[in-house]
């Protein structure tokens, strides 16, 4: 504990923002010059507020169980490189979990007890951006080849770790990708006001240099089938996520203008990427709705802003929480509390308690409005609180139900648990021996944190599975829960 009275002595500081007047005018990230160079000026003294606790529940919080205050201390020694050798102990891609995980550490900070807890995402972006900026993170080549070959399917966080994990190992790993880029949900579904794309390419391009071969315009299950997969390689993860969006399935779900968030956002990163994109979904000009009050929802309403949405509405059936911990949600569980994201803060309306009772139409047959009501505790309708309001473009970002079946999945022929996800044992091990699972297609719709945690977690089964033993990291295993997520 380098800094006994550190807690005592400062509060909490958090990176600043950039004038939202300045930041809807672009696309670039909403910090300036980049998050980790907006901390650096008060970085150290925030690492110095850490306890080192001797029970750290910011460990239990964290899937990927970070030690972390470990790399506080050393942040606060000015030992910057050996904290970033702490954290890629745990963390593949701090980079990434810097800037989009919701940080249950945080909730679990001994501190938080009492007061405001330590600023750990931003200090652990602090330190990969400086290890990036003095060119200390470099590839990492395998000391030998074990000529066995991994295919990985998915691209997303879960696919990338478990990838660079078994490359390091000394395998023959194949990463592929439907889309015609690698990176899954970091590359089309991340705005890049929260996560721009340099970042992700930087990361890809040292897996690139340690061997990892990516195949992006390959559809798994429709262009490779899954017996070809089992024939070519000694093993393969499933990593593709969840991606069958949740519907809403109310009158006049048929009209034009209603489309899934991720019909809309990946669209809209293309075009912030300067990529043309025919038949583009806008909300130029229009009164946008948006229903679901996650962050996939936050990111509809920060690119609606920023492409000039006349008004945007974001509905949660919900009611609205309070900005203090429930009693039923005690530290250091993580609380359901009224947050606002840097998407909230640039503009657009949240209505809480209501529930979609059906599109209405133009006569073109395109969606001019929604009609609503508010629901009770138990989501039934309040009589008499039925209101219309317009809509030209209608979101939906309610989540995802699970993985996709059809190909892949049926030419398998894995067997799926009561929530439609693949399932797996505690090895990460499928019903169809040498196919592994990690992430969302096994886990259900989560958190980076959990799906980076699993990648790692596979590709130590995948390891022993192909070699008898295995040296790499177990940090998670998908039986478990964690406690505060």
């Amino acid at each position: 504990m380098a800094d006994p009275k550190g807690f005592l002595n400062h509060g909490r500081e958090v990176a600043r923002r950039r004038d939202v007047a300045e930041r809807v005018n672009d696309w670039n990230e909403v910090y300036p010059e980049g998050v980790g160079r907006a901390l650096l000026p008060i970085i150290k003294t925030q690492a110095s507020r850490c306890m080192d606790c001797g029970i750290p529940f910011c460990h239990q919080g964290c899937p990927l169980g970070n030690i972390i205050p470990e790399w506080n201390d050393l942040l606060w020694r000015d030992d910057w490189d050996e904290a970033m050798d702490r954290l890629h102990l745990t963390n593949n891609f701090p980079e990434f979990t810097g800037r989009l995980c919701p940080a249950p550490c945080e909730t679990a900070c001994v501190l938080g007890i009492n007061q405001d807890p330590v600023t750990i995402k931003n200090i652990e972006v602090s330190i990969v951006e400086r290890a990036w900026g003095s060119g200390y993170v470099r590839p990492q080549e395998p000391e030998w080849h074990s000529g066995r070959t991994v295919a990985v399917v998915g691209s997303g966080p879960a696919g990338l770790a478990a990838a660079q994990q078994l490359t390091r190992a000394g395998h023959t790993v194949a990463v592929f990708e439907r889309a015609d880029r690698i990176g899954g949900l970091l590359r089309y579904g991340i705005p890049e006001f929260k996560m721009e794309k340099k970042f992700l390419d930087r990361r890809l391009d040292q897996m690139r240099r340690e061997g990892t071969i990516f195949r992006p315009g390959v559809d798994v299950g429709g262009d490779l089938t899954g017996q070809q997969l089992l024939t070519r390689y000694d093993a393969v993860v499933l990593a593709m996520g969840a991606t069958d969006a949740r519907d809403l399935p109310v009158p006049g779900r048929d009209l034009g203008g209603i489309h899934q968030a991720m019909e809309f956002l990946p669209q809209a990163n293309r075009a912030a990427l300067g990529e043309e994109v025919e038949g583009q979904i806008l909300a130029t000009g229009k009164d946008v709705v948006i229903i679901g009050g996650g962050d996939t929802g936050a990111d509809c309403l920060g690119t609606s802003i920023r492409q000039r949405a006349r008004s945007i509405t974001q509905l949660e059936i919900l009611p609205q929480p309070g900005t203090e911990r429930p009693e039923g949600q005690p530290w250091p569980t993580y609380p359901m509390l009224f947050r606002v994201s840097s998407a909230h803060e640039e503009g657009g309306e949240r209505v809480y308690a209501v529930s979609t009772q059906e599109f209405v139409g133009d006569a073109d047959g395109h969606v001019a409005g929604l009609r609503l009501v508010e629901v009770d505790g138990s989501f039934q309708p309040v009589p008499g609180t039925e209101r219309e309001i317009p809509a030209q473009l209608v979101l939906l970002a309610m989540g995802f139900v699970g993985p996709e079946r059809a190909g892949l999945l049926e030419q398998l022929d894995v067997e799926l648990d009561e929530r439609g996800n693949v399932r797996r044992d505690e090895s990460y091990a499928s019903s169809v021996d040498g196919v592994f699972v990690a992430g969302d297609v096994g886990r259900g719709q989560s958190l980076i944190v959990w799906a980076i945690a699993e990648g790692r977690g596979a590709a130590a089964a995948v390891d022993a599975y192909l070699t008898g033993s295995t040296s790499l990291p177990t940090p998670v295993l998908p039986h478990e829960r964690p406690l505060v997520v």
